[in-house]
């Protein structure tokens, strides 16, 4: 089985650390993958805000998400702090990809992966063009 290759940047543009509670355990003992989907849209959350964006706001425009990736590389566990560093790249008509890595506190790599982002207006429920500024101001703060 062909496994998923997520090109990751030189350099992330922004960080945070988000704290695995109880709740992101499954039967397993460990965080689930719907969890660690969450704790990356937070990430990403907090990502557009630095540049004054929010997803329903990026230069006038939405985003949606069209598709994600990841690849588990290790196991977090209730109280881990995770750095989930983030970056966008591969930026084109329509959108871009929202690109982390994501270290537990003793910098063990537990997951990398890719969100991409489509802008969308949702009253009419189809794609539109990504403004030119949002390439300028998310490839680096």
């Amino acid at each position: 089985m062909a496994r998923i290759n997520i090109d990751l940047p030189a350099t992330f543009t922004f960080a945070t650390t988000i704290s695995v509670r109880v709740s992101d355990i499954n039967y397993g003992g460990h965080m689930g993958n719907d969890a660690l989907l969450s704790i990356l849209h937070e990430a990403r959350m907090q990502f557009l805000q630095k540049s004054g964006y929010s997803e329903l706001d990026v230069a006038g425009k939405s985003l949606i998400m069209a598709d994600v990736a990841i690849a588990y590389k290790g196991e977090a566990f209730r109280g881990d702090m995770l750095t989930i560093q983030v970056a966008a790249q591969d930026f084109n008509k329509y959108g871009f990809d929202v690109v982390y890595e994501v270290k537990n506190q003793d910098l063990k790599l537990i997951a990398l992966a890719k969100t991409g982002m489509v802008c969308f207006n949702y009253q009419n429920r189809t794609m539109v063009s990504l403004p030119v500024e949002v390439e300028q101001k998310l490839s680096g703060f």
